[in-house]
Formats: structure tokens, C-alpha cells, sequence
């Protein structure tokens, strides 16, 4: 049983997301440790990619910046093991099969241990293919996160059925960004997935502002915010881990009505 389960605990869970290495390593772990200080519950990890085909043009820019300054797998492990010294809260990794590939899966799976790391989500790794990863990752107790979009539908009950750590439902079709607006119909989408499951469900993919995780927060488990913070990244660089403290606080004072 992984550390997830306690991000969730009584409570509606703020997961953050941060891209690694934007702008830099060090900025990006005071970020995290302000993060998690000022509330968040879980810490969500992008490993960069070159051809991120899930994500916005906000977090493709900041994988491009990374990649630029010369982020590497292995330098993220290190950089998370560092933050592990004074950080319990749970972490996973989001990033792509290809990311995963080239560095060995097990190989990859192993680090995440070792690294005390959470989770894995993969958002391009179809349900039905997952059996390439899931028992490495079973083997290693890493949970391999599932996702479902308005367009899983009867796929919903299935995924539902078989997720571990929690499950991601993505609150719009197309790709990360913030929105106006969600006009997504969440509530038989989770009321699905809590007839098949008792894991919890976070809601991603557009949030930005107390009002929208208020409004999601009414249905799911918990909201992930990561386009907005990686905006405060870019527009405040190696300033930004005071803002983004302000801006998770803000964030999780609008979950506590729950």
C-alpha cells in the first residue's frame, strides 16, 4: 500500500503539479517545500518531454525550457531524494511511456522506489496496454495511476475497478490549460467510478481559480492544479516559490469548506 492513501485522509486533497526543472532544479524544490508548507497534499512531478501530447502550451513551454537547461532523469531521481529528506507528503510522477522506455522500465520502476516515489501516471498508455508497466510497478509498489475523460464512458466502470493509489479524472477533452469554465457533466462520471471503487478520485485539467476546486471539490476527492502554477513559475522565476506558497494557501482554504 502506497503513501497516497494519506494525502486523502478526512479531508479533500490539493495536488500540485510542478514540471522539473523550471526554471531550474533549486527553484523548483523551494517551490515544492513552499507547496507543501502552505498546504498541498501531493505533490504531482513532470518528468519533461520533448513531445508532451497531453499537455497545454503552458506546460509544453516549461518541459522545452527544462530540457534546455539540461534536465535528465537521473538528475530528477537525485533532486527527489533530496526533497525527501524533509518531505513525507506523497509524490508521483507524471510523464510518458517513451520517457519510461528509454531509460528501462524496471530500471525506471526501481529508481521510483528508492526515490520513495508514489506513483506513476502515464497519460499515454492505454487502459488496455497497461499490463507492459502494471507488473513492474506492482512488483516494486509503485501505483500505476489510471485516468478517465468524458470520452472513457463505459470504459469508466472498468478503469474505476482496477485503480490504485487514486484516480485522475480529467475534467475536459483536449489538453492541460486553465479554463473559464468546466462544463464537463462530473457528477456521473464520479458517481461511477464510486460504485466500482473506494479509491479516491482527484479532478485535473483546468482548474485554476478557489472557485473552480470549490465547485469540483463538491464531487471528487481532491482537485490538480498545474497550469496555473506553472505560470507563476515562468512569471516569477527563481522569485516564484513565495507566490506559488500563496497561491496553493489560497487554493486549499477554498477545500476546507468540505
Amino acid at each position: 500500500m502506497s503513501n497516497i492513501k494519506n494525502a486523502f485522509k478526512n479531508k479533500k486533497a490539493f495536488i500540485a503539479f510542478f514540471t522539473c526543472g523550471d526554471p531550474d532544479l533549486e527553484t523548483t524544490k523551494k517551490a515544492i517545500r513552499s507547496a507543501v508548507k502552505n498546504g498541498a497534499d501531493l505533490i504531482e512531478l513532470g518528468i519533461p518531454f520533448s513531445d508532451p501530447t497531453a499537455e497545454g502550451p503552458v506546460i509544453q513551454a516549461a518541459n522545452l525550457r527544462a530540457l534546455k537547461g539540461g534536465i535528465t532523469t537521473d538528475k530528477i531521481f537525485a533532486f527527489v531524494r533530496e526533497l525527501r529528506k524533509d518531505i513525507d507528503v506523497p509524490f508521483v510522477f507524471m510523464t510518458y511511456t517513451n520517457v519510461v522506455f528509454s531509460y528501462g522500465v524496471e530500471k525506471f520502476v526501481s529508481e521510483c522506489q528508492k526515490s520513495r516515489i508514489d506513483g506513476l501516471i502515464l497519460p499515454d498508455l492505454p487502459f488496455e496496454e497497461k499490463e507492459e508497466f502494471h507488473p513492474i510497478c506492482a512488483g516494486y509498489g509503485v501505483d500505476l495511476i489510471s485516468m478517465v475523460a468524458p470520452t472513457s464512458e463505459k470504459r469508466i466502470a472498468k478503469i474505476a475497478g482496477e485503480a490504485e493509489g487514486f484516480l485522475y479524472v480529467v475534467s475536459s477533452l483536449g489538453v492541460t490549460g486553465m479554463r473559464s469554465e468546466i462544463t464537463t457533466d462530473l457528477t456521473s462520471i464520479v458517481a461511477t467510478i464510486r460504485e466500482n471503487t473506494r479509491i479516491p478520485c482527484a479532478v485535473g485539467f483546468g482548474i485554476s481559480t478557489p472557485q473552480q476546486a470549490a465547485a469540483m471539490a463538491e464531487y471528487a476527492d481532491g482537485v490538480i492544479v498545474g497550469s496555473a502554477i506553472v505560470n507563476i513559475m515562468e512569471k516569477y522565476g527563481k522569485d516564484a516559490p513565495q507566490y506559488v506558497g500563496d497561491y496553493v494557501k489560497e487554493m486549499k482554504k477554498a477545500l476546507s469548506v468540505y
